[in-house]
């Protein structure tokens, strides 16, 4: 084991989930083991053999500019969002940024803060469109702001613009590991110095036409559960058959824990270590052999300063498909060797699907919730297990467990691998 690294603090947490807009409610239907998917509504899904999605249900920017009101900003604020300039993935990501950036305590302007942020798609929502009407419409009705509105990059700038955040102001788009990453980097940066306090997390809306059809045709999301939406996300059960599409905003703030206690701010839970790695193998399929997966997760405990024996639950990235389920809990199994039938975890997409890009700020947000309130969510509709998945995932129901360090997963296309510690704050 080596010594452990300075420790960089969570103190904020705002979120936009499939449940809807804010943090407690999330932790409300995670916690309860709500499923979140529902039947698609926002377009016609009869053309596609998936029908269902955990889409973010109608919010309103008027939840970001209550949220700046109470942290001094308001109507004269120069930062306040502009909506009519959003895609889906930017508005959600200013709302759970606020929600965090109040959570902490801190303020507009806010000095040394930036924006560091991960997402897999960015305003697909708003290309989708403005592509349909350009080759639909005769180019009639396409806005000036087509491209700045729908790349990834613009995510960070509107939370930026709506906390007036004037450090760095950057998106990470690794695919699915791209928050896990983003996160990562954003607590390196911190414990180097280089930044004081950071907005990190991540943003994705891509259940759009385009994405569904896509996935179908990769045979990736589940198609058997159309007719009964809330049981079609299942990991590590025996008859699954694909991911539920989800979307979402999962943000936190990040600073150095002595900063934050200095502060009086109240800490949930801190980021101690991060692994990353690649199979180099194949574009959608990860390596079955799984030792680089192997690789990060031991590379981010032993970065942290932990033992194996102190990882007490893993949030496993678990996202109700054949090769991955069973892969990861084979290394999980190898990680842990004896230890991992002690070993508890679960999978947060079974209650909200897969938010690409975002999954992973949705899995570190649950475990650094598990860690503060003693509370380990459930991994819901798993009743006939797969015996190749025979690890622990807390079925259908939560558990009151303290444990002192959790270890969350994400894995991706492209073959990557990533993977966060997180420890229990100090009383």
């Amino acid at each position: 084991m080596t010594s452990r690294p300075s420790r960089v603090a969570i103190t904020g947490i705002g979120v936009v989930s499939p449940y809807g807009a804010g943090r407690d409610r999330f932790w409300h239907g995670a916690r309860h083991g709500c499923s979140a998917t529902r039947v698609i509504t926002d377009f016609d899904p009869s053309e596609f053999p998936c029908h269902v999605a955990a889409s973010v249900p109608p919010v309103s920017i008027e939840d970001a500019v209550v949220l700046l009101e109470r942290a001094g900003g308001g109507e004269e604020a120069s930062g306040r969002p502009d909506p009519r300039r959003y895609s889906k993935a930017s508005l959600i990501a200013v709302i759970a940024a606020t929600e965090a950036w109040q959570d902490a305590g801190l303020r507009l302007n806010e000095p040394g803060a930036g924006v560091l942020v991960g997402s897999g798609a960015g305003g697909i929502d708003v290309a989708e469109r403005q592509y349909y009407e350009f080759f639909n419409d005769g180019h009639k009705r396409i806005t000036p702001y087509a491209i700045p509105v729908s790349i990834v990059g613009m995510i960070s700038s509107e939370i930026s613009i709506a906390l007036e955040l004037h450090g760095i102001s950057h998106v990470m788009s690794t695919g699915c590991t791209s928050s896990t990453d983003a996160i990562g980097y954003a607590a390196s940066l911190i414990r180097a110095g280089e930044a004081d306090v950071l907005l990190t997390g991540g943003a994705d809306a891509c259940v759009t036409p385009g994405m569904i059809f896509g996935f179908s045709r990769m045979r990736a999301v589940a198609t058997s559960h159309n007719d009964r939406p809330a049981e079609a996300s299942r990991p590590f059960e025996r008859d699954r058959d694909g991911f539920v599409l989800g979307e979402g905003a999962w943000m936190l703030v990040l600073e150095r824990e002595d900063r934050a206690r200095a502060r009086g701010a109240r800490v949930y839970a801190t980021v101690d270590g991060y692994g990353s790695t690649c199979d180099a193998y194949h574009r959608v399929q990860m390596d079955p052999d799984g030792i680089e997966i192997v690789r990060a997760m031991r590379l981010a405990i032993d970065r942290s300063g932990r033992a194996l024996d102190e990882i007490g639950y893993v949030n496993y990235h678990g996202t109700s498909t054949q090769l991955n389920d069973a892969v990861e809990a084979r290394c999980v199994r190898r990680l842990f060797a004896d230890r991992a039938d002690r070993i508890a975890g679960s999978s947060t997409k079974s209650m909200i699907g897969h938010p690409q890009g975002a999954s992973g700020a949705a899995g570190v947000v649950t475990s650094a919730l598990a860690l503060h309130t003693g509370f380990l969510p459930p991994t819901i509709n798993h009743c006939h297990p797969d015996p190749g998945c025979d690890v622990d995932v807390i079925p259908n129901t939560g558990r009151e467990v303290q444990v002192e360090a959790a270890l969350c997963n994400c894995l991706g296309f492209g073959s990557k691998n990533s993977a966060l510690v997180l420890g229990r704050a100090d009383d």
